[in-house]
């Protein structure tokens, strides 16, 4: 029996927008278009359920092996479904230099949960680089990117979140 895994609304979005994914690769060569593919179905469903790789896997033409280990590799993509407010907190050098150990403990404290771990309004994540390396230490909210936080600026960005 197959897993329903689209509303009839959200299948022909996933339909239509692989067919168009796909316009963009030789038919040979189908599997390139996995991380368009990732995306895609990401965008859809929020994250990479097992019902969907295998979607994914089948209509690229390649085993769902190969698209779970893709999945796994990037850390843009959930193989687990996250919480309702994904928050990546940047600890590569330049944010460290400027505190972002600091704003890693008090977002633990404040939301009680440890970097690596998730509930259903939050994913907390320790990370690598954001690309904001002048204005550290960088919080980035889902795709929002919150820069040179302060703990007053930490306290006014958590209180939007309740």
């Amino acid at each position: 029996m197959a897993v329903l895994l689209f509303s009839a609304e959200q299948q022909q979005k996933f339909d239509s927008g692989l067919v168009e994914i796909l316009s963009h690769y030789p038919a040979d060569r189908k599997s390139a278009a996995m991380l368009p593919a990732l995306r895609l179905l990401q965008s859809l469903k929020g994250w990479l359920p097992p019902a969907g790789l295998e979607q994914v896997a089948e209509r690229l033409g390649t085993t769902r092996e190969k698209a779970y280990e893709v999945a796994t590799f990037y850390v843009m993509f959930f193989t687990r479904q996250p919480g309702k407010y994904v928050l990546d907190v940047c600890t590569n050098l330049s944010c460290s230099l400027r505190g972002a150990e600091k704003v890693l403990a008090a977002l633990e404290q404040k939301l009680g949960l440890k970097a690596g771990s998730a509930n259903d309004r939050f994913t907390l994540r320790e990370t690598e680089c954001l690309a904001s390396c002048g204005t550290g230490p960088c919080l980035q909210v889902n795709e929002d990117h919150h820069e040179s936080l302060t703990p007053a600026k930490l306290d006014a960005l958590v209180a939007t979140f309740t």
